[in-house]
């Protein structure tokens, strides 16, 4: 569960209080004594902090000063961090509920502080006996005459207000991160299917689960030979969200690798490489949310969602390096490792999605530890065939919302370093740029415009990293519910 974010209208209730400003001259009467304006004074005059702290013996009183930053995308960055802070000393002093005064009209900025404050709030305590630390803040309320009035104008009130959308997409990215911090002793591909499908159910989407007999019917030899080691069967969850009057004539395709956990099959993980391994279901998380936002919050855009998913174990049947497995669109694939599984999942679900007749397909992926030596935490590998201007479109969507992508080159020489003697392709090229080798391998399974991303780096972290937690941190569900939501890619596909 996260905090809730309401639009109030009503005067300033006494209780614990954020007062968002971008300068000194815009503090709003009644609040401070003139002590407190001096010493306000002098923190902005001196940017010590942007976040100042007022104890009043029963609530705190908090004041952020926007960050002087000139690029939109890191000033909302900045908010968010600073929404972030104020909720770590709101749930210290065991708050249910803030007010967040807006009173020079800087509207954008407070709600990217509210939702820092609601994401930084996220916890995973499923299986926490002892919640003595569990966060108590609920309710984040507004109070912006600018927003009150932006909400209220026609346009928006004949769609859905902000506010809303914004809760539903944190909703999701809590969804998502749930997913991915659910063991495997729970979280099995049969339960990830389930899962799905009470999101599904939640927000309108329609849902279909192929089950082992199916997918062998449509010879997905990926799949299906990843799931070989497993005393556990695969699933192939379809997630649809097709609304009357959709603004693209041809659907937007998003696939996610589903590995609930990654052992590595006969090339087992050495030591600790393993011990997180249950995120490797992190982009069919970051799928089924996103599917889930689009529905619910009802945006006019045709949205297909294709999640394949198995566990990755050495079992009597598993795979071995030298296998040759048929894919679903009949190439060959020789196995040289067992540990590179999750494109041999992804490539039956890149093919099957041809089916649409899609616009635009995106992956998302945890695939490569060569994406996290690449460039770390701070952002996701991308790579593109045929969709220029829609990679640049998903480019702007990721700095606006702070979950940046590094574009990668598609060069052919990448693709002839996995042609394989024995059949049509090897899933395993050389050490060197290995994440766009492994793009290069999923892009021989696609025909249409494509973007495949590899979120290896910011799925999960295992410490504490602002507002995105620790853990599981739902990369890709607020990038792809913005690009979704802008639709500035439809229009070029028809």
């Amino acid at each position: 569960m996260i905090p809730s974010i309401v639009l109030t209208n009503k005067e300033q209730e006494l209780g614990h209080l954020v007062v968002i400003v971008s300068k000194f001259s815009k503090l709003p009467a009644g609040i401070f004594s003139g002590a407190e304006k001096a010493y306000l004074k002098v923190q902005v005059e001196n940017r010590k902090q942007e976040v100042v702290e007022f104890n009043r013996l029963g609530y705190w009183v908090y004041v952020y000063f926007i960050k002087d930053e000139k690029v939109p995308s890191k000033r909302m960055e900045a908010s968010r961090k600073a929404g972030d802070k104020v909720a770590v000393l709101l749930n210290a002093q065991k708050a249910t509920k803030v007010t967040v005064f807006d009173e020079g009209g800087e509207s954008e900025e407070v709600l990217a502080f509210a939702e820092g404050m609601a994401l930084g709030s996220y916890q995973f305590l499923k299986y926490k006996k002892d919640r003595e630390n569990e966060n108590t803040l609920k309710e984040i309320e507004i109070y912006s005459k600018a927003l009150e009035e932006a909400e209220n104008s026609p346009t928006v009130t004949r769609h859905m207000s902000r506010v809303k959308r914004l809760n539903i997409l944190l909703e999701a990215v809590a969804c998502c991160r749930d997913l991915i911090n659910e063991p495997n002793s729970y979280l099995t591909a049969t339960a990830f299917s389930k899962e799905a499908g009470k999101m599904a159910k939640e927000s309108g989407a329609s849902v279909e689960v192929l089950n082992t007999q199916k997918l062998a019917a449509l010879k997905m030899g990926g799949l299906l030979g990843v799931n070989q080691g497993s005393h556990e069967p695969p699933t192939f969850t379809v997630m649809e969200w097709k609304p009357a009057g959709a603004r693209n004539k041809k659907p937007l395709v998003i696939v996610g690798k589903g590995v609930v956990y990654d052992s590595g099959g006969m090339n087992l993980k050495p030591g600790d490489s393993m011990m997180n391994m249950k995120d490797d279901m992190s982009g069919a998380a970051a799928v089924a949310a996103t599917i889930y936002a689009v529905a619910k919050a009802g945006l006019p855009v045709h949205v297909v969602g294709l999640m394949p998913a198995t566990d990755n174990r050495p079992g009597a049947k598993a795979m071995v390096p030298g296998d040759v497995i048929t894919m679903h669109n009949g190439m060959t694939v020789e196995v040289l490792n067992t540990d590179a599984e999750g494109r041999l999942i992804l490539a039956d679900a890149l093919s099957y999605a041809k089916k649409y007749d899609p616009a635009l397909v995106i992956d998302l992926a945890t695939l490569t530890g060569a994406a996290v030596r690449a460039i770390g935490k701070f952002g996701a590998v991308a790579m593109q065939s045929k969709a220029p201007a829609e990679m640049e479109s998903l480019i702007c969507s990721g700095y606006d919302v702070y979950e940046r992508l590094v574009e990668f080159p598609m060069w052919e020489e990448y693709g002839e370093q996995m042609k394989s003697d024995l059949a049509d392709l090897k899933n395993l090229g050389p050490a060197e740029a290995s994440m766009i080798t492994a793009g290069k391998f999923l892009e021989k399974f696609t025909d249409y415009p494509y973007i495949h991303l590899d979120i290896a780096g910011p799925a999960f972290i295992d410490k504490r990293d602002s507002y995105r937690g620790q853990g599981g941190t739902g990369f890709g569900v607020r990038l792809l519910f913005d690009f979704i939501q802008k639709n500035t890619w439809a229009g070029s596909q028809g």
